[in-house]
């Protein structure tokens, strides 16, 4: 019998997925919902005014502007850290989807009138 040295291919053809990038992604368009429901409810609260940055929009201008700052830091950062990492999707799926039921829930009158 001869023997030969060729390499042997393994069947394993599983591969490693780098995910942070979209999970970044996924979780700073949460912290970015919520950022606007906070800002909304602390705004009708009177608790923080939001500055009017365009006239004829009013302060919903201020509002979506911070928000959008707040959602776009939040995505940068969040990029920064796990840009190379595979990050699982069931946790931050979660807290996405809470992240944004509560931004949007936090954006409706009949919330308001809990304050």
């Amino acid at each position: 019998m001869i023997a030969t040295t060729a390499p042997v291919e393994s069947t394993d053809k599983r591969v490693a997925t780098v995910n942070g990038s979209a999970m970044a992604a996924f979780l700073g368009a949460g912290i970015g919902s919520f950022a606007m429901g906070a800002i909304v409810l602390l705004n009708e609260a009177g608790m923080f005014g939001a500055p009017t940055l365009y006239a004829p929009a009013g302060g919903v201008s201020g509002r979506t502007t911070l928000a959008t700052a707040a959602w776009l830091v939040a995505w940068g950062l969040l990029h920064y850290r796990w840009k190379g990492r595979e990050i699982a999707t069931g946790r931050v799926s979660a807290l996405t989807l809470i992240l944004l039921a509560l931004g949007i829930l936090a954006t409706f009158p009949p919330v308001w009138g809990l304050l």
